[in-house]
Formats: structure tokens, sequence, C-alpha cells
């Protein structure tokens, strides 16, 4: 009878995850749904909305307002909102099982890291919970890569107008002074030159002494997207392989297929030592991943490195239903022929345009630059229904959901185009 009611009592359980998980939600706003907590920090410049729901590209806010959806979290939700596969194998996982620790051995890690693996021809992954962690680990590879190789002081070169996080060390690595300023001291060991420009990094491998490694986005998102020359990332790996260096790279935005590759330097035929990710990687459950192969990849060992929380089952099993639904969806292609039909878009109605300085993009990472500082399109942009975001003060960033369909594109050309033009018309001029 015992056993009888052990098997009841662990069904109910499970009846009671399924239904919670399948329920609409009851969480009722405050009263003044969009007000800042003085419970929270300061730390974010919030628009003056909330959502609540989300299906596919679409959000809707507190007031049942629907948003089109071209920002994805910024990146983060490349297979949309509320996508089935993920929420199912998330409904399913926390009815099993969360978290145990890296103490013990975790079967979806160990299928994620070997998923990855595949797909980047790197070896060895390494799992943490957000892009800043990933590129940590990637710094302490290089770091630990150069002492074993009897460099006292290593250090890695890398670029203005990057974006790598937030930690101090990788805030140091940013190349953004506005984010860095009141928290120094910053950490040594960064070597900064411009990107794109090849030359300069050739003087630095010839007059700097103790580099051990390069570490670059395909495309920098943060600092405006921009996009170097097709051969940029081959010409580092010649540099890097000259020189005995790690060529690391951050696809923490540009990867997962949003570039139009499931990775961006697949664009260039090359392989990195290091590869790091996150943003896309878990649809909006918080994983990161740093990637490694050859000599970076048995590099580090037990007690080196670790993470409480990095690689638990339900972050990986979340990783797991987006490369299902990656490949099952043929997303990654998608993306490609998707960004061109934007970029088209843009470019037949604005290309013209006097104010406009640039339309720009690889796959779905696109940005329009203007003449003059644009932020306040932001909120012209959120009263029309339409999420955008704007980076480097004059460069409107669109990171749209991949699974945007032609209709829903065709609408964002249309509805953000007429907001640029009467932005910059002589009237809505300051």
């Amino acid at each position: 009878m015992e056993a009888n009611r052990t098997d009841t009592m662990s069904k109910d359980k499970q009846d009671a995850h399924i239904s919670f998980c399948q329920a609409p939600s009851t969480y009722h706003e405050n009263r003044d749904r969009n007000a800042v907590s003085d419970s929270l920090m300061a730390t974010y410049k919030r628009l003056p909305v909330t959502f609540v729901r989300g299906e596919g590209a679409w959000l809707w806010d507190t007031d049942g307002k629907r948003y089109l959806d071209a920002l994805s979290g910024i990146a983060v939700c490349g297979l949309g909102h509320a996508h089935a596969g993920v929420a199912r194998a998330l409904c399913e996982q926390a009815g099993t099982l969360i978290h145990t620790s890296n103490l013990y051995g975790i079967g979806h890690q160990r299928v994620l890291a070997d998923t990855l693996a595949r797909a980047s021809g790197m070896e060895r992954v390494f799992f943490a919970n957000s892009g800043a962690e990933a590129n940590e680990a990637a710094i302490k590879i290089a770091r630990l890569h150069g002492h074993r190789k009897g460099i006292d002081q290593p250090a890695i070169v890398v670029m203005d107008n990057s974006f790598h996080g937030r930690t101090l060390a990788t805030l140091s690595a940013t190349g953004n002074r506005k984010v860095q300023a009141g928290f120094e001291p910053l950490v040594k060991g960064f070597v900064r030159v411009p990107f794109g420009d090849l030359e300069t990094l050739r003087a630095v491998a010839e007059n700097t002494t103790g580099i051990v490694a390069v570490l670059v986005e395909p495309v920098q998102g943060e600092g405006g997207v921009n996009i170097p020359a097709p051969d940029y990332l081959n010409q580092i790996r010649e540099i890097c392989d000259e020189r005995g260096w790690l060529l690391m790279l951050d696809e923490i935005q540009t990867g997962m297929g949003r570039s139009g590759r499931l990775f961006a330097h697949q664009y260039n035929g090359i392989a990195p030592d290091v590869m790091t990710l996150a943003k896309g990687l878990g649809n909006g459950v918080p994983i990161g991943a740093c990637l490694a192969r050859g000599e970076a990849a048995r590099t580090l060992g037990p007690g080196n490195h670790g993470s409480t929380f990095g690689g638990n089952p339900l972050a990986c099993r979340a990783g797991l239903a987006v490369m299902e639904a990656l490949e099952q969806e043929q997303l990654v292609p998608r993306s490609e022929k998707l960004g061109r039909r934007l970029l088209d878009g843009f470019r037949a109605r604005l290309g013209e345009h006097s104010g406009i300085i640039d339309i720009r993009g690889l796959g779905l990472m696109i940005g329009i630059e203007l003449e003059r500082p644009c932020g306040e399109l932001v909120a012209r942009a959120m009263a029309a229904g339409l999420l955008i975001n704007v980076t480097a003060d004059r460069v409107i960033r669109l990171l749209p959901p991949l699974i945007l369909d032609d209709t829903q594109a065709d609408l964002l050309v249309t509805n953000l185009c007429g907001l640029i033009e009467e932005f910059l018309s002589p009237v809505s001029a300051p």
C-alpha cells in the first residue's frame, strides 16, 4: 500500500506541474503597472511599458496593446515568444529535475555539448549563465594558456567599439569608455586596436610582447552593427597562426542563426580556437557557453573554473530545444533570406534619403545609420506598436526573431520607414 501511495503522489505532482505550465497566468500587476519600484536598483532606464504575453513576433502589454517585436529581447528570442517546442521542453524538465550542480553528471549538459561541438567543429564546451560569463571563461583560457607558455603578463587584443559584458574583466575588454567610466581601476592585460584595421593589428603584433590572443566580434552589435571587410576574420586568423595566438570569437549576438549562418564566422570558412555563445542559445532561458578546440580546449582543468548554475538541466534542455527548432524549422537559411528582404525594403525606401548615412546588415542584424542622434525614435516606434533599439546614438538596430514571416517583415519596413521619414523631415528637426 505504501508503494501505491508513493506512486499516486508522484503522479499528482506531475499533473500539478503540467497544469501550472498550461494554465494562463493569474499574476496581476500593481495598479500603476508601469511604475518603477523603489525596491529595484536604478540600473535601467526603462521604457513605460510592461509586457504580459507574447506569441511569435508579437508582444502584448498590460493594457492589451500589441507590438511587433523587432528586437527579440536584444537578440535573445530568436524563436519568438512562447515557442511551443521550448515551452514543452521547459515544462517537462521543470516537472522532472531543475538543478543538481556540477558536482554530478548532467545528462542534458553532455548532449548539448556534443550537439554544439558537432555543429561548430569545436571540441569542448564550458557552460555558464550569460554572455559575460562565457567571455570570462575565454579570458581565463587565454591567460592560463599564456602562463603555461612562460608569459608572465599575458595580454589580449580587443577592439574599439566592442562590447563583451559588464563584469570587471569583460568591461575592461569592452571598447566603450562610457560604460567603463566610474569603475576604475580596470583590469589590465588588454591591448586595444580599431575594429577592421588590420594594419594597426599587424603593427601591434610587431611591437608588443606578451600577446596571447585576439578577442573580436564578427559583427559589432552594440557598437552600431559594424560589419568588417569580408576577409577580416580570415586575415586575423592568419596573424594568429603566424604568432601562435588564440583567435577568440565573441558570437554572443551573431551566433545561433542570427547572421544567416549558425555562427557568423562560417561565412569565412575558418575555425576559431575559442568561441562564446549566449543570447539566442536559450531563447530567453539564461545560458552561456564557451567552446574551444585544440590546445585551448585542454587548458582548463578541475579547479580552474566553475559555475554553480552553469549548464543545469533546465538551461541545457532549453538549449537542446532551440537547436532542434533551428534545424527542423530551417530557421538559419530563413534568417539569411529574410535579412535580404528587409535590407532590400529599407534601401528601396530610404536609400536615397539625405538623412541616411548607411543601411547595413548581415542576416537578421540590421543597422540604419542616421545623420543625427535618433534615440527618440525608440519611444515614437513604441507608440506606433513597434519595438526597436538605437545604439551608438545614431544607429537604429533591428534584431527581429528568426520566425518573422514575410508579411510581418514588410510591415516592419513600411512602419519604420514612415517613422524615420517623419523624424528626418524639416518639421520634426530640432
